[in-house]
């Protein structure tokens, strides 16, 4: 039996450990294909071009926007990010499953195209340890972490749109809960071709 690709998408608020989920994820879970994200900041120590993020200029950005080569574009932060398109439309005619891992604007523009794709939100524990969270990673400015918890606020309330949602209390927890979704969707009737 044939099954088409199934697009996952993880999202939730700022400094909610998306991307650490998302490591295991891809360390734990087979025929899993990671949607590499565009974006016009600089990168952060340790990260690499191609494998956290493809890392464009503001103009090549836009010629890739005019061009309609995203999913989804948004600003955020005083920067920009987008999902190529042509990666994930060829990984999924080709039966093959994607894990994107974006922010929740992009995730809400991605669901009025593609509304048969996985929503899955990840949720903090409470505000405090979201906030230890962005304190202790080292990565961001005072003024970004408080312009990231005023965010938070409003974020936290579109859980609604979402298929499901993963409350990150517990890393390992979270991440068997993601892959327990995962694994029951790839067994969903409605990803298969079934006329023989």
């Amino acid at each position: 039996m044939d099954r088409r690709g199934i697009l996952f998408v993880i999202s939730g608020p700022s400094g909610v450990g998306k991307g650490t989920i998302r490591e295991e994820l891809l360390k734990n879970v087979n025929n899993l294909n990671l949607s590499v994200s565009a974006t016009t900041r600089s990168p952060r120590e340790g990260e690499v071009d191609g494998r956290d993020y493809y890392y464009v200029s503001k103009d090549k950005f836009q010629q890739m926007a005019d061009e309609q080569q995203f999913l989804e574009y948004a600003h955020v932060y005083n920067n920009m990010y987008g999902t190529p398109r042509p990666y994930v439309v060829e990984k999924l005619e080709q039966g093959q499953d994607v894990l994107l891992e974006i922010d929740i604007q992009g995730a809400m523009q991605i669901k009025k195209t593609m509304p048969d794709a996985v929503y899955i939100f990840i949720k903090p524990p409470s505000i405090d340890e979201l906030v230890s969270r962005l304190c202790g990673r080292g990565k961001d400015t005072q003024e970004s972490i408080e312009r990231r918890l005023v965010a938070c606020q409003s974020e936290l309330l579109q859980v609604v749109y979402y298929d499901y949602v993963v409350v990150n209390d517990d890393l390992n927890d979270a991440v068997r809960d993601v892959q327990s979704i995962i694994q029951a969707e790839r067994c969903r009737i409605k990803y298969y071709n079934l006329k023989g």
